[in-house]
């Protein structure tokens, strides 16, 4: 999935612009670390950390970097018993599994959708509800004041 840029909007229209999709959330740095600490709270932190991980694995270009990246994947999120195992089905997890030892940079798109759909059916709804995305909106609202009124 693409990362769509929220950056182009005013700071008061950042947290709102947020509130649109996944995409943006992701996109912002300010969202990105209230999401993050909501699903911290929700033990789910895990979602944001692979697709994260997946984005940042996308854009490597060595092959030997590549490979080290894509084994610190499968061991950290896909492989059994991994400290952050995501929730992905056995099929997804076995082509994963089968194809680790010469990974291509989509060996791990149908997981990272997957759990990207996650976060943007269950876990996204409910963070727009909570005090964090509460909080997110206060901090933009007071940043885009203070840039108006420099004398406060």
């Amino acid at each position: 999935m693409p990362v769509k840029c929220c950056f182009h909007r005013s700071r008061a229209g950042e947290a709102m612009a947020c509130s649109e999709s996944v995409d943006k959330l992701l996109a912002n740095k300010d969202g990105l670390a209230a999401f993050r600490t909501f699903l911290k709270s929700e033990f789910s932190e895990e979602n944001v950390e692979f697709w994260l991980a997946c984005e940042d694995f996308k854009r490597t270009r060595s092959s030997t970097k590549m490979a080290a990246k894509a084994q610190k994947i499968y061991s950290e999120f896909i492989q059994a018993d991994a400290p952050k195992e995501i929730n992905i089905d056995f099929h997804t997890k076995n082509d994963i599994s089968q194809n680790i030892s010469e990974p291509t940079l989509s060996c791990f798109d149908d997981a990272q959708r997957l759990i990207y759909s996650l976060m943007a059916k269950d876990s996204f709804p409910r963070f727009l509800r909570s005090e964090e995305y509460k909080d997110l909106v206060k901090k933009q609202k007071s940043r885009n004041q203070r840039r108006w009124l420099p004398f406060l």
